[in-house]
């Protein structure tokens, strides 16, 4: 089955930057429901945004005008910029592919490891 690995987390302070990277294992032909999810301590995941085959975008309003998801079809990479970071964006960073077609064929709901981003006051 074809993974997903998350990475570019780490500690970062109130107003700074990280840029997430979202890297497929085998090459995709195409996706649909491609996203970031985030899940802080005690709290359920919740999602980010997503991005379509054709490099449409969504972001749900709280990370509007500081997030930004961009994709590498080519790379079968998904990226997420975060800048203004906030101590309420940490949490732990997972991307999802709800259906990919791959060369075995439709593969679904498939998840990432997660990586942490943790931002201090």
């Amino acid at each position: 089955q074809v993974q997903l690995v998350e990475s570019g987390g780490g500690l970062v302070q109130t107003g700074g930057s990280l840029r997430l990277s979202c890297i497929a294992s085998q090459t995709i032909f195409s996706f649909s429901g491609l996203g970031w999810y985030r899940q802080a301590p005690g709290k359920q995941r919740e999602l980010v945004g997503t991005i379509t085959w054709a490099g449409e975008t969504n972001l749900v309003d709280s990370v509007k005008g500081r997030f930004t998801i961009s994709g590498d079809n080519a790379k079968n990479a998904m990226y997420l910029q975060m800048n203004s970071l906030k101590p309420e964006d940490t949490a732990v960073y997972y991307c999802h592919l709800d259906r990919a077609v791959t060369r075995r064929g439709y593969e679904d709901d498939i998840w990432g490891q997660g990586t942490q981003v943790t931002v201090s006051s």
